[in-house]
Parts: structure tokens; sequence; C-alpha cells
């Protein structure tokens, strides 16, 4: 007698081949969403079969002596070995650690992409928690990915302590920023290699907050809407002064240096003021030694899709000699409501919802704030404020889409822009 798992993957084989020659285009609109929806849900429950039998299978290794099952795995089925490798991580996390992770994408209310993410958050919390926290901070994740999508989920997950233990999210937070901040500025580094062909090589490697700055200057450049501005040119600056680093060292640092010089009025404007760097904290943390604050600033670079992070101690050197703004909240600011004075979103209230918004606020649009473009919510012509509560950000083509006849919009309780087709 078989297997229960193998008789089900002979099944779903079957189920399969019979709808091989199956055309989906004569699928009715909602049949088609009804299919996406439930194929999703499917694949997540195949993904964690999938690893369920990974995690356990040590001994196809040991049959061909590769070094794990990942390595058996990329041989056997012709992926990539790096796919296979972090497969096999994931599997054994969700087999010796996050059951209820597991649990939730056995029966699809989880996807593979959400289960990479939650994993990478909770194996990054602080060594030294109690099994009870660690148990909470995974079933609060879990729930949410009913709600969220990945990106979402990274950013909650890096907020899940001050949910779960907010006596110990501040400090456990800022000794771990501490640490990478540390071990950032000893990676620092650039260089430069000439080819001979009339180019040179630059490669590098910075601290997140420097390479945010740079991509925030940079897409005043590349900003897609500005496509015909051209570059200006901007004041050099002196190299980090410690000799007894490695030339690619000094360089990287030295580069640090001329981002924090640079004058960001010289740069081109977009997206309202977009080549301001802004940090988040709030008052308490700005006068705390121990905590942390939010770079907000170019969000199109590939990679992690968790928010830059720095200590509050950074920020505060930052304020002073890099020409950011540092947003304290709670605190007083520069006056964002102008009611019926001016017609058009000025560049402090383009900041405040570059801050709130984060990217264009169509469900599920993740194109960057500095990309977008301010609407009305009470359109101007019927008397509609000028106001920052009244105001979303939307890219080019989601507010070309609010202005179209053919859409009906909504705005949902979180702030998103729904869209349907009139029918």
């Amino acid at each position: 007698m078989s297997h229960p798992i193998l008789t089900a993957t002979t099944v779903v084989g079957q189920a399969l081949a019979q709808v091989a020659q199956a055309n989906p285009v004569f699928l009715t609109t909602t049949e088609k969403a009804s299919v996406l929806t439930e194929l999703a849900r499917v694949e997540a429950q195949v993904a964690e079969l999938r690893l369920r039998v990974l995690a356990v299978a040590g001994d196809l290794a040991e049959s061909t002596a590769a070094r794990d099952a990942g390595e058996w795995l990329a041989q056997a089925t012709r992926v990539r070995f790096d796919q296979a490798r972090a497969d096999l991580t994931l599997a054994q996390a969700l087999d010796r650690r996050y059951a209820v992770l597991g649990g939730a994408l056995r029966t699809g209310e989880a996807n593979l992409a959400q289960a990479q993410v939650i994993t990478r958050a909770l194996d990054q919390l602080p060594a030294d928690l109690t099994a009870e926290v660690l148990a909470a901070a995974e079933q609060t994740l879990v729930a949410h990915c009913a709600r969220f999508g990945p990106r979402q989920l990274a950013r909650l997950a890096r907020h899940i302590l001050e949910v779960v233990a907010p006596d110990l999210a501040d400090q456990a937070e800022a000794r771990r920023l501490t640490a990478l901040e540390a071990a950032a500025h000893r990676k620092t580094r650039l260089a430069l290699r000439r080819l001979g062909d009339g180019t040179t090589q630059i490669t590098g490697l910075l601290p997140d907050a420097a390479a945010t700055r740079l991509a925030t200057y940079l897409e005043a450049f590349t900003n897609p809407r500005k496509a015909n501005d051209r570059p200006n040119t901007g004041p050099g600056a002196t190299g980090d002064p410690l000799a007894r680093l490695t030339y690619p060292r000094r360089l990287g640092h030295a580069f640090c240096s001329l981002l924090e010089a640079i004058d960001p009025a010289r740069l081109p404007r977009h997206g309202g003021d977009a080549t301001t760097i802004m940090v988040t904290l709030s008052l308490d943390q700005l006068r705390s030694q121990l905590a942390t604050a939010e770079i907000i600033g170019a969000s199109h670079l590939p990679g992690h899709d968790d928010p830059v992070m720095i200590t509050a101690a950074e920020a505060r050197r930052l304020a002073c000699n890099a020409q950011i703004i540092p947003v304290v909240l709670g605190g007083k600011s520069e006056i964002l409501d102008l009611g019926r004075t001016q017609r058009l979103f000025g560049a402090a209230q383009h900041r405040a919802m570059r801050l709130r918004d984060k990217t264009c606020r169509a469900q599920g649009c993740t194109i960057p704030a500095t990309w977008t473009e301010a609407h009305h919510l009470d359109p101007w012509h019927l008397g509609g404020h000028t106001n920052l509560d009244r105001g979303v950000l939307l890219c080019t083509h989601h507010h070309h889409a609010i202005h179209n006849p053919l859409y009906h919009h909504q705005q949902l309780p979180t702030g998103d822009i729904t869209f349907h087709r009139r029918t």
C-alpha cells in the first residue's frame, strides 16, 4: 500500500493532466478570479508538502554522497543550487521551530513568500527572548498573512516586539542597529578600476543610510517623469582621515562624506521635494541614548524590502551636518493644512504624505512615493480643500485611473484605494 503523500502527488498530477488542454480564455471574469486565488492557495499547500518532505530527506543526501538534501534536490530537479539550499533552510525552520507558520502554509492561509519573510524576521529577533514571546510573535505575524503581502509583512515584522513585548522592543532594536552600524562602518569600501575601453568600473559596499541617500539623489535624475532633466554639478568633499584604513575603505568613507556634503537644493526637484532625506522618530526617541529612527528616502532598490533603520544617535549626528530633516513625531512642525488658500499641495505636504503613504496608495501598487503625484480626495472644483488628511499619493497610472469615468474607486479604512471597472 502506497504512502498517502505518494498517493496525493499522483492524484494531483492526474488532475492537472485532465486540464492540460483546457483553454482558460473561456472562463468568465469571476471564474478567473476564483481560479487564480484557489490555485495560489493550492500552490502554498503543495509547497508546504514539498518542504515537509525535504526537511526529513537527509537520507537522500547520504545515498548519493551529496552535502545535504538541498544539494540533492538541485541535482535531481535541476533547480538553482542557492534556491534549493534556501528551500532546505526554510523546511528545517518550519519543521524544528515554527509549527504555527508551517500549519498556515499547509492550509493555504500563508504562501511561500510570506513564510520566507516571517522566518527571516523571527530568526533575527534577539536570542534571549523567552519561548512565550517568540511564540506570540509567530502567531501575530501569521495572523497578518490574511491581509498583508510579503512587503507589508516585512515592515510589520520589524516592529513585532512593539506589539508582543513593548517593554523589550526599543532596547532590543537599538542594540541590533548599533551592531549593524558598526559592522557597516567596517565593511564600507569603494574601488575604481579603469577598464581601458574608455570606462571605469566602480564597485563598493556602503551603509544602508548612505546608499539610501545616494539612491534618493540619483532618482532625481532617473525618475521616468523627469527624463529630460539635465544633471547639476555638486561640491566636492574631503575623505576619511583614518589613514590606517585600506584605500578602498578610505574611498568608501569619503564617498559617504561626499553624500553628506551635497546640497540637495542643487539637485533636480521631483515628487514635490523628493531629494530631501527625512528621519522619523518620536520626541522620546530623540532624547534617548538607546533608541531607533527610520530613514525615508528612495525605496526602489533591489533586495530586502525592510525599512532602513538607524540609531537615534546616528539620526542626531545626521541632523547636525548632513542636511536631513528630522521629523519628530508628536512635536511641532510646519503648517500642513492650507485649506482653500492654495490649489496645489506644497512641498511640506508632499513630504508629510511621503512619510505617511510610503508608496502609491492604490491597493497592491508598490511604486515609491517619490514617483507619485498628490491627488485631492475631495475635488478642488467641487469645493475640496488642499489639506493633508484629504490628499493621497498615486502613481501616474492610478492617478489617471481615478479620474477615468470608466472606473469606480473606493477608499478602504486602511487608506488604500481600490478600483473596479463600472458595469
